[in-house]
């Protein structure tokens, strides 16, 4: 069950927003598999089960999970904010670094922070629409 890194952070997402709702031999197999990073055969072990059996319960979980997040969108709308949290974030850093090292006039520093302001308001207003 090989996956790109992507894909097993994304699956780790999912299970740390969804694995209450899965069931329970589902959610430790799961947990094994994210945040242990437990092999296929170290959890079919632990279980005593086939090796298979562990492939067959994370194929499910995924699918499930999956399933989740395409109705509730929780994952995808927690990484818009988290990616519009960082850009806030840099834009006020820019902001004060650049008052701190007096790079703008009086004038035009006010005219900025206000042009800087609206952009950051944007990114707010955006993330309320979602």
């Amino acid at each position: 069950m090989k996956m790109r890194i992507d894909e097993i952070a994304r699956q780790s997402l999912l299970f740390d927003f969804y694995g209450q709702l899965l069931p329970p031999r589902q959610r430790q197999v799961m947990e094994l598999y994210t945040e242990e990073n437990l092999s296929l055969q170290e959890i079919a072990d632990q279980f005593d089960i086939s090796r298979q059996g562990v492939h067959d319960a994370l194929r499910k979980a995924q699918k499930a999970l999956t399933e989740y997040e395409e109705k509730l969108g929780l994952v995808d709308r927690f990484l818009e904010t988290e990616e519009a949290v960082s850009t806030i974030d840099q834009q006020i850093g820019r902001m004060v670094s650049d008052i701190e090292n007096g790079r703008m006039q009086e004038k035009e520093q006010e005219k900025e922070i206000v042009q800087r302001l609206a952009g950051i308001r944007e990114i707010i207003d955006r993330l309320r629409e979602s």
